[in-house]
């Protein structure tokens, strides 16, 4: 049960009458936004909650919990809960991918075996369905160059080069990175070569992709880049794949595309999940560079944008990028931005014991901040990162069960499970089995261990038991309520994210009538929770 989103955001008026509703919907909510969980108990951050809320779902099953932040409510709940969980949803962007049949002209083919090595199956989906898309999109507007911004290791640009036959600048901040790509595109240009020779086809040129090695500096304007511009040599209709060290600082839009573009051909600049602030660059680099005739931009990693600070109008700052969301006084501090990345598909597929554990890590990890804030109240003015405790954890407790499984001929098929599952197949394996040892590990246990493993990662000395007890007592009355609690915050995630890409959408039809933008999610939003691809094409010259 959830309710149809209301808006749309054809037009710049339609999209700013969006992003209000947003701003209104959330602002009694701040208490969510702002929060860091992990103070969970050291804040008692339930108590900014309706108490009727968490008194309803501190009673209700785990998958229940688990469908909250996907829009889905139960009829026996508040009233104002209900309305809640469904005006959020009312106003997210649907994450349902594509009827790509819908696109004219589109047509997804499988990458061959030699293209798809090293890519998992989440890179090979993403990768087909965006070189299609990359494709039509540079027949529409007459380009055959493609600028792959933030291209890693080069996925993307050698199945645009090799499949589609596009000519590639692939741009990354990595020197390796550009060497794998040079590296990549050599081995699947001897492979195609050879397999022609052998089956006495007609021998055709291949277009590597160019690399070029840019470090992002700080979000001056349009993101300043690090350049010595490549020369391009067309001998022979052969592009030559180069790494272009840098000294002296250039403008993306004015030095490195114009620079190494063919002189007679025009722009479409694509990323995927290029990295914060990057996503926003390559969108004002659309807007100032003359060439570029396209863009295809899906982000990732909201909480590394920079934000506007109050009172001060730079231009180059990742969120707000819009001229009405700045003139709105929107802001949204790293907390709540690390929460538009919260993927309610990915939540809703847990299932019941990978998300009871995974709700039961973050107990762990908010009793572990009380540890800290009574035994060590420096350190927390330091802001500590102790990382992925419970995932370390987890690793080490599956090895040990996949060793012993394998001794006994049990099952080996264990792979790399999702976070939450992995730590149910050991939790479990831990409970059920019938030695000694196994049966003396509980969660007080678990909890100890944890501790002692942050303890360890920020060089600090263990403590007694009686510490770790005394802690543990005193959050575990409260520790129900996480689940709760987790559930309602994560709900606002979707709600979050679109903010931020209505704002980027925004930012380009505040251009005027020279280009036509629209938002498109075309990943299976479950196996890529980051799907939704924002296309602007300009319609004059």
């Amino acid at each position: 049960m959830s309710e149809e989103c209301k808006y749309s955001c054809n037009t710049a008026t339609e999209t700013l009458e969006w992003i209000h509703a947003i701003v209104k919907l959330i602002a009694p909510y701040r208490y969510f936004l702002d929060a860091h969980v992990v103070n969970f108990f050291k804040d008692r951050l339930w108590e900014a909650v309706d108490e009727e809320w968490m008194d309803c779902l501190r009673k209700e099953p785990v998958e229940n919990l688990l469908r909250i932040p996907s829009g889905v409510v139960r009829d026996h709940w508040p009233g104002s809960l209900k309305k809640f969980i469904l005006t959020l949803r009312s106003l997210s962007l649907s994450r349902e991918q594509a009827d790509f049949q819908e696109l004219s002209g589109m047509h997804i083919t499988s990458i061959s075996n030699v293209l798809a090595q090293g890519m998992n199956h989440k890179k090979k989906h993403e990768v087909e369905a965006l070189s299609a898309l990359v494709s039509l999109v540079s027949d529409q507007v007459g380009a055959r160059t493609v600028v792959d911004v933030g291209a890693g290791q080069g996925y993307l640009a050698q199945v645009l080069a090799f499949d589609y036959q596009l000519s590639v600048i692939a741009i990354d901040a990595c020197a390796h990175h550009g060497k794998i790509t040079d590296a990549r595109a050599e081995r699947i240009k001897k492979h195609y070569v050879s397999k022609m020779h052998k089956n006495c086809t007609k021998q055709r040129e291949f277009s590597v992709p160019k690399t070029v090695t840019c470090r992002v500096l700080s979000s001056d304007t349009l993101k300043a880049l690090s350049n010595s511009p490549a020369e391009n040599d067309l001998t022979g209709n052969q592009h030559l794949s180069q790494n272009c060290s840098v000294s002296q600082p250039s403008r993306l839009a004015e030095d490195i595309l114009p620079s190494l573009s063919y002189s007679d051909s025009t722009l479409v600049i694509a990323g995927l999940h290029a990295c914060g602030d990057l996503s926003v660059t390559m969108l004002r680099t659309f807007l100032e560079c003359d060439k570029a005739k396209a863009v295809i931009s899906i982000g990732c990693c909201y909480n590394l944008l920079s934000e506007e600070a109050t009172g001060i109008a730079d231009s180059s700052c990742g969120f707000p990028v819009s001229q009405g969301v700045k003139f709105a006084g929107v802001m949204l501090d790293k907390s709540a931005r690390d929460l538009a990345c919260q993927s309610a598909d990915r939540w809703r597929g847990l299932g019941e014991h990978a998300g009871l554990h995974n709700f039961e890590l973050h107990a762990f990890r908010a009793a572990f901040q009380m540890v800290l804030f009574r035994h060590y109240p420096n350190i927390l003015l330091e802001s500590p990162t102790i990382g992925r405790q419970g995932k370390a954890l987890r690793r080490q407790q599956n090895q040990r069960i996949l060793e012993s499984n394998l001794h006994h001929g049990g099952p080996s098929e264990f792979g790399e499970p999702r976070e939450g599952v992995a730590f149910h197949h050991e939790y479990s394996s831990i409970q059920n089995s019938k030695s000694s040892e196994s049966r003396a590990v509980d969660r007080y246990s678990l909890f100890v261990k944890f501790c002692e493993s942050g303890l360890d990662r920020l060089h600090l000395p263990h403590l007694g038991d009686t510490a770790y007890s005394a802690v543990w007592r005193e959050s575990e009355s409260y520790a129900e309520l996480i689940g709760p609690y987790w559930s309602l915050r994560a709900a606002l995630g979707p709600v979050l994210e679109t903010l931020i890409l209505l704002d980027r959408l925004l930012l380009l039809q505040e251009y005027g009538n020279d280009l036509e933008a629209r938002l498109l999610p075309i990943f299976n939003p479950v196996l890529s929770p980051r799907n939704m691809a924002i296309i602007a094409k300009k319609i004059r010259n």
